[in-house]
């Protein structure tokens, strides 16, 4: 029962009558999200899965904080939850929806998650979202955070898998 009361007097700080919205969807909520988010609002991160799913997007997560983005991450989404389709960002939701395969490499995931981020800022921020060149912006953010993680990784299999991935986008850049 804290945890509602802790939450609140936090809210109260930002000068936040109510909650987040359950879904942002319609435009009134959309529009409160936006607002709650200007305020500084953020999320209380929860995995939805198998214990193996959480340990993996876990591991995921911490990669997000050594480069410095979790703050950002914990903006703009609420959730993972594990699915066994296709991996993609729940707008209405504020969620990602992945499956076991996407959390597999911790820091192609890590980033992967930061470009899902990104797509709900621009959702929030009325942008196009998708398509093309949303897609590159997204990817632009992606490729930051890659570069921002081999800066402050310590962890030689971070930073050597940051290198690789790096190198793949720099090759996919070339298709645009």
């Amino acid at each position: 029962m804290n945890k509602p009361f802790l939450f609140h007097t936090a809210s109260r700080k930002l000068g936040i009558l109510m909650g987040f919205p359950e879904r942002i969807y319609t435009t009134d909520e959309v529009k409160k999200a936006k607002e709650l988010v200007d305020k500084g609002y953020k999320h209380q991160i929860t995995i939805t899965g198998k214990p193996k799913f959480k340990r993996k997007v876990e591991r995921v997560l911490e990669l997000v904080k050594v480069a410095g983005y979790y703050d950002f991450f914990r903006t703009y989404l609420r959730s993972i939850v594990e699915i066994d389709g296709l991996t993609q960002l729940r707008e209405a939701d504020a969620t990602i929806w992945a499956n076991e395969y996407a959390v597999q490499n911790p820091v192609d995931a890590a980033s992967l998650f930061v470009q899902k981020a990104n797509g709900m800022k621009e959702y929030l921020e009325g942008k196009l979202y998708y398509g093309g060149t949303a897609e590159k912006r997204s990817v632009k953010k992606r490729i930051e955070f890659l570069n921002v993680l081999k800066t402050k990784s310590r962890e030689e299999e971070v930073v050597a898998e940051c290198d690789r991935l790096l190198r793949f986008w720099s090759e996919s850049s070339l298709a645009y």
